[in-house]
């Protein structure tokens, strides 16, 4: 890395290097006591082998480890360590581990574990995951516990629920002449489709989500589990080239319309914004997303900000309204009506969500007592006649999967993501743009050509579907379903943003909301970041950037290595393209650009370029 890792990721902490291990054809990375990248000639067969324990809130206790030796030569690997996880009660989990690999493509992980106390735990075991490029849709062998073999497929559009449950091996293809098999003792397992929170990922975990969580590991009894992995080469095929050359950029067609660029705007976010109003304009949103939220006390003073803040920039509004559903819907409703009109606020368009359902509803969870969404589309329709009206989940895809909204009474659908829903660290957060297009090719499944809007869509999590609250950050370290995250203040933030952006460009969505203006989703700076309070962050270049491809038609773009370098183009009316790099490594990348009449250039870490 040779850039400044606090402009990087605004934060001085970096993250440990993997462990690189190799025994043959056969390679993997062991990171904080567990396996990804796990590759066979070059080829990915898994993303991660990971032993994890999650609290009640779904968080992911980071175990401390002792004792490790890692022992390796050409022809194996073995890794030993000690791990324990400590919970909020000072409750202990202690486990041992072992990990052997071989040249002959054999890979065991096996781990002993022993609570020492009685231990709360939402999961407690090993998570298996599959990687999705070049594997969404592609045949696969099922062997479940009962020994039954099943031939099957793994999903191409995302399952909104288990695609496979009682789990005990999969096999399938990893190139012509390799196979591998998968197989996981010790527990019942099952697989989610991960992509639904954009993992780029198929996760097989242990202990099925229809038994009760949070459950009790009692104190001094011992439980087991091992992942064996078999990789079976016939030498029909040979191993993946190590690309050395440039990564290319090459244009297509010009398509359909680039979105238009949305902020989220907050109640307490409008006095910053108006005494920052020249640089709220300098960003160009066309766009202003207003949350407004009564089961969180926003009555007439938010939308009186919101008003203002609406007449001070001229864009296009939406209030996304939380509906409390607590009493008569048209109540409800109409109240917000009349407080919007009593303000002055105008309005282009609403969203509506029941407030409920935020909270996600598990596999064999109780669906939670709320209006059928039909009344509230109703409610609303009726409360405001003369406005667009949008509707689907102020939370992620995965709620929108599992309830699919009654669409014909909507003008839009809405949702959001985030990528630190299940892993924090800097790759897993790159790796989650490779599942965006999965997302909205299976919005498209569900609700056709029906206009689509994504976002807030932001790194951190503004708000926890799956336990309690988002978990406090105050140290700005790397931490799953953080309500802020240090990258949001780096260029990783800008990076993956013109990265998401890029992604998503084929689904045609009608607007795209990747930040707020102020706060810890916001582009600009507050105290103790790499950069001046006040001042524009990383974030800021590259959402200004896609404000000003908003409204060109698409021009279809890749690039040879989408792991490293993503692109986005757009084509105006007179015919000039001008597109957007942003590097998603660590490293410095060489991009061949010969397709914008220029030899190369060398991107730095996490750099974004204009083109054109």
């Amino acid at each position: 890395m040779t850039s400044d890792v606090f402009l990087l990721f605004g934060t001085r902490s970096v993250e440990a290097e993997p462990v690189r291990l190799s025994a043959g054809a056969l390679s993997a990375d062991f990171v904080n006591g567990n396996l990804r990248t796990i590759r066979h000639g070059g080829t990915e067969v898994l993303r991660a082998i990971a032993c994890v324990v999650r609290d009640r809130d779904w968080g992911i206790y980071e175990p401390t480890l002792t004792g490790l030796v890692i022992d390796q030569d050409a022809e194996s690997f073995t890794i030993s360590y000690s791990a324990t996880c400590t919970g909020p009660d000072g409750s202990r989990l202690g486990f041992r581990a072992t990990i052997k690999g071989s040249a002959d493509g054999e890979l065991v992980f096996d781990v002993n574990a022993l609570p020492e106390s009685d231990f709360e735990t939402n999961r407690c075991g090993f998570c298996v995951l599959h990687p999705i490029a070049g594997l969404a849709g592609s045949p696969v062998t099922v062997e479940h516990t009962d020994g039954h073999v099943v031939a099957t497929k793994l999903p191409e559009l995302i399952d909104p629920w288990q695609p496979f449950k009682d789990i005990r091996a999969i096999i399938h293809q990893v190139r012509p002449g390799v196979t591998a098999e998968c197989r996981m003792e010790g527990d019942t397992f099952e697989m989610e489709d991960q992509r639904n929170w954009s993992d780029a990922s198929y996760k097989t975990y242990v202990r099925p989500l229809a038994l009760p969580w949070p459950y009790m590991l009692p104190a001094g009894q011992p439980l087991r589990q091992t992942i064996s992995l078999r990789i079976t080469d016939e030498g029909k095929a040979p191993a993946a080239a190590v690309a050395s050359e440039p990564v290319r950029v090459e244009l297509g067609e010009a398509g359909s319309r680039l979105p238009d660029i949305g902020v989220v705007i907050y109640p307490e976010d409008v006095e910053t914004a108006l005494a920052n109003l020249s640089t709220l304009t300098t960003l160009g949103p066309q766009q202003l997303l207003f949350h407004y939220d009564p089961t969180r006390g926003h009555g007439l003073d938010a939308l009186r900000a919101f008003a203002r803040l609406a007449t001070a920039y001229a864009a296009e509004t939406t209030l996304e309204c939380v509906v409390a559903c607590a009493g008569d819907l048209d109540t409800e409703l109409s109240g917000v009506a009349g407080l919007v009109r009593e303000t002055g606020l105008k309005l282009s368009a609403i969203a509506v969500s029941p407030s409920i359902d935020r909270q996600s509803t598990p596999p064999g969870s109780a669906w939670p007592e709320c209006p059928p969404l039909e009344k509230v589309y109703a409610a609303a329709r009726r409360a405001f006649p003369d406005i667009r009206l949008g509707g689907g989940m102020f939370s992620y895809f995965t709620e929108l999967n599992r309830k699919r909204v009654p669409a014909d009474q909507l003008d839009f659908i809405t949702h959001c993501t985030c990528p630190i829903v299940h892993a924090a660290d800097d790759l897993s957060i790159m790796q989650s743009l490779e599942a965006l297009p999965f997302i909205t090719q299976s919005a498209r499944g569900i609700f056709g050509a029906k206009p689509y809007r994504i976002g807030p869509s932001t790194i951190a999590m503004r708000q926890n579907p799956y336990g309690g609250a988002t978990k406090p950050n105050p140290g700005g370290q790397r931490i799953a379903m953080a309500d802020r995250d240090p990258r949001h203040t780096g260029q990783f933030a800008a990076a993956w943003t013109i990265g998401y952006a890029a992604r998503v460009a084929p689904a045609g969505l009608e607007m795209l909301t990747l930040s707020s203006f102020t706060g810890p989703f916001g582009v600009l700076a507050s105290s103790g970041e790499p950069i001046a309070d006040g001042s524009p962050r990383p974030l800021f270049q590259a959402i200004k950037g896609l404000c000003e491809l908003a409204g060109l038609a698409h021009v279809a773009t890749r690039t040879s290595d989408e792991t490293k370098v993503l692109a986005l183009a757009g084509r105006s009316a007179s015919g000039k393209t001008v597109a957007w790099l942003a590097n998603l490594t660590a490293n410095d990348v060489r991009v061949d650009i010969s397709a914008f009449g220029r030899d190369h250039l060398v991107m730095a870490p996490y750099a974004t370029t204009r083109l054109g």
